[in-house]
């Protein structure tokens, strides 16, 4: 007799699945615990006269009570940081329970109201790890996407409140690609950065944003016998499109612009069905001149998107300077 593989391969993943909540459940366990002991600490507070040295004396009395029993978890910065948490999240049926400790602790150090609802609808909607929320946070998702958007039209994707009708809803311009590893002083080929991209494939579409799927790498496109190579394709679901990329790590020119126009014509005209929405495309480059796109580009351009790369985390103070820029060009508008 010979025992059936699938059998033995169910059971290996309902074992993983049921570990899986497991841990889940311990650590949500956790999260609810430091919120009720946030919830103590607060509410006691209010009792005193002085609340910002009684507060102090409070948690410091319960850490000397409990940490030698208990350990860091109760250090004077872990009550401190529960005491905000309960203030951050007063709602304990608003706790989601897919979120670890890790999320709420990245989460309650965010002051902005807005920049943290964004954060928790979008790990919430996309099932980020405490890793990747980090790294967006780091990145300054929220601020980038808002250099071509408005506050709530930000928020009510993230929500699910409204499809993405507009590429730039979701596309964002700088491209942040620091998890290629790629040292920012030094110059590379554009296959260097394309074999980067597709070596880190899953941390590039979780840059690129919601309802990504990769379909090629140096797609083959024959136009009237001559050979052509689109750097990267992929699909988008939510805007129901091909959305085709094109990388130069020279500074833009208009020649580009007209190569990765043909790349959308083609796609338009031979692959994309009646049902789907025109192709996209994406320059994605070191440097662009905004005033040569613009009018090298129609007035009523919506599938060509310029975006500039780096391969390093922004600082608040560049992102700050980049909104600036995006007002004056409004304001000369």
């Amino acid at each position: 007799m010979h025992l059936n593989k699938n059998i033995l391969s169910q059971i290996q993943s309902i074992i993983a699945n049921a570990q899986q909540k497991a841990i889940r459940s311990v650590d949500f366990e956790r999260v609810l615990m430091y919120w009720h002991i946030g919830k103590v600490i607060v509410e006691e507070e209010q009792q005193g006269e002085d609340r910002a040295t009684y507060g102090t004396f409070l948690i410091k009395s319960i850490s000397d009570t409990f940490q030698p029993q208990f350990g860091t978890g109760f250090s004077v910065r872990q009550l401190e940081m529960n005491r905000q948490f309960y203030r951050t999240f007063p709602i304990t049926n608003a706790l989601r329970s897919q979120f670890s400790w890790t999320h709420y602790r990245l989460l309650i150090r965010i002051d902005n109201q807005d920049k943290r609802e964004f954060y928790i609808a979008e790990a919430e909607k996309n099932n980020w790890t405490a890793r990747q929320l980090e790294r967006q946070i780091n990145s300054q998702l929220f601020e980038r996407l808002l250099l071509s958007n408005d506050v709530q039209a930000v928020l009510a994707v993230a929500r699910n409140e409204k499809q993405p009708t507009d590429a730039k809803e979701i596309i964002k311009d700088p491209m942040v690609l620091e998890f290629l590893g790629l040292k920012r002083e030094a110059s590379y080929y554009e296959k260097d950065l394309e074999t980067a991209i597709i070596t880190h494939l899953q941390d590039f579409i979780l840059e690129l944003g919601n309802g990504f799927a990769f379909v090629a790498r140096q797609k083959r496109i024959h136009i009237d016998g001559d050979e052509y190579f689109v750097d990267l394709v992929f699909y988008n679901r939510l805007l129901q499109c091909f959305i085709v990329i094109e990388i130069k790590t020279q500074k833009l020119t208009h020649q580009d612009l007209g190569q990765l126009q043909m790349y959308v014509n083609y796609y338009d005209r031979y692959e994309k069905q009646e049902f789907e929405n025109p192709t996209i495309g994406i320059l994605l480059c070191t440097d662009k001149n905004d005033a040569m796109v613009k009018i090298s580009l129609p007035e009523s351009n919506k599938t060509i998107i310029t975006s500039k790369y780096q391969l390093y985390l922004p600082t608040e103070q560049q992102l700050l300077e980049e909104v600036k820029k995006e007002i004056e060009k409004l304001d000369n508008i």
